[in-house]
This record gives structure tokens, C-alpha cells and sequence, in this order.
């Protein structure tokens, strides 16, 4: 990827101050055709972009990362929004030479066993098939939210990431929780229902529990490692 792509960070952030999400996203697909793509988890964030990009037929790709592990409810929501949009949202698979290498090696829920072992089962399911993905591409669209880590609340709208070096747009990093909640109920998008069962970051099912009152919105990700610092190496922040 060309790294002068950095380069019009500063520029796409002054043209759109003040505008709507749709409108940043109707800008990105102008200056980068057919080089912006959307990485969506069907959770709340993400259906509040898929919306955006499939209800105003934006010529934007959106895809997802199919790890194996995933609850039904998300693959119910994934098929009821291909449904509801006429859409069909690209998979990305893992790499089965290294998926059977590493379950072969240390069994199927190795990754409860050591964060070195959670780390490699995420590269593997999560973290190479996005470089794949993400390929060829200029910007990343994701459904970020400050408000889900402390470790988030740093970021900007747009940044540069250096892993995959690809401009990053996080159209909705500072909406609140009863925003989102708020857009989902007006436009009617579908949703998971694990979301009303207290789950707030949802992933792969035996990394993914809900959060008890009071608990930090990550609590319920990898709920056995310490909670120093918990992200599966998608969202890499300097």
C-alpha cells in the first residue's frame, strides 16, 4: 500500500467537519473508489455503518471475519441483514493450514489456558484474515467506540494505521451507548439479541460473556485475563 495514503489524514478531517456520517462516507468512496471497505461484527456499531452504507446504496465493500467460533445470533443477524438490505456481506475465513496446525498442537480451547495461546488463536482467526481483507484497500471503515475502552479514548475520527497501512475512519467513536440504541430503534436495523442479555462487546462465543452491573464495558471480553489491556490485535493503537 502506498504510504502517502497518511498524507490525507489532515485533509479528510478538515473536509469533514460538520458533516453527517453518510456524508463522510458518500466523500470517501468519491476520492478512493472502490478502495474503502467496512469490517463489521453485526454488533449494535457496526449495524448502525451497514445501514448507513446499504440504506444510501454507498459503493462501499463490507465484509466480515467468519472465525469458526461465533454465536448463532450473529449468524442469524448476518443472514437477516443480507436479507433486509438485498445484500450479500463477504466472509473472510482463517487460514485452515494454520488453524489445524495450532488446534492439532494445543487442542480446541487452548486459548484458556495462556494469553501467548488467546493471542495466536486471534492472529489466526481474526488478525490475518483482515490483512487479507483489507488488501488493496485505502481506507477502513470501523464501528469503534471511545466509550467501549479506555484504551480507545484517545483515538481520532481518522488515523492512520500503521499495521496494515490503511487510513482508518471511526464514524461513530463518540456516540454514546443511547445514541446507537437510539438509531437502531428509528431505522429499524436489525440486531443481535445478545445485546439485551447485558452482552456488550460480542465475539467469539467462548471469549464473550455479559457484563454485570457496574463492570466495565470490556469485562465480558476474555473475562479470565487480567484487565490491564484486553484487544485481539485488529484495532492496534500507538
Amino acid at each position: 500500500m502506498d504510504t502517502s495514503l497518511q498524507n490525507y489524514i489532515p485533509e479528510l478531517t478538515y473536509l469533514s467537519s460538520g458533516l453527517s456520517v453518510r456524508q463522510v462516507l458518500t466523500l470517501l468512496a468519491e476520492k478512493f473508489p472502490g478502495q474503502v471497505t467496512f469490517s463489521s461484527s453485526f454488533s449494535f456499531e457496526d449495524q448502525v455503518v451497514t445501514h448507513e452504507i446499504l440504506n444510501n446504496k454507498l459503493p462501499i465493500k463490507i465484509f466480515t471475519l467468519d472465525t469458526g467460533r461465533l454465536f448463532a445470533e450473529t449468524y442469524s443477524v448476518w443472514s437477516s441483514t443480507n436479507t433486509k438490505y438485498e445484500s450479500a456481506v463477504k466472509a473472510y475465513y482463517p487460514n485452515n493450514a494454520l488453524l489445524e496446525e495450532f488446534v492439532q498442537a494445543n487442542g480446541p480451547n487452548a486459548f484458556y489456558e495462556s494469553v501467548d495461546h488467546r493471542k495466536k488463536c486471534c492472529f489466526i482467526r481474526k488478525v490475518e484474515p483482515l490483512k487479507r481483507a483489507l488488501k488493496d484497500n485505502a481506507v477502513w471503515v470501523t464501528g469503534l467506540r471511545a466509550e467501549h475502552s479506555p484504551d480507545r479514548n484517545s483515538l481520532t475520527v481518522f488515523e492512520w494505521d500503521e499495521g496494515n497501512q490503511i487510513i482508518k475512519y471511526n464514524p461513530i467513536l463518540h456516540w454514546t451507548t443511547e445514541q446507537v440504541r437510539k438509531y437502531i430503534d428509528d431505522n429499524n436495523v436489525p440486531y443481535n439479541p445478545l445485546h439485551d442479555k447485558g452482552f456488550v462487546s460480542i465475539g467469539c462465543a467462548p471469549c464473550t460473556r455479559a457484563i454485570r452491573p457496574g463492570e466495565d464495558f470490556r469485562a465480558g471480553r476474555w473475562w479470565w485475563e487480567d484487565a490491564a489491556k484486553k484487544e485481539c490485535g485488529l484495532h492496534v493503537h500507538s
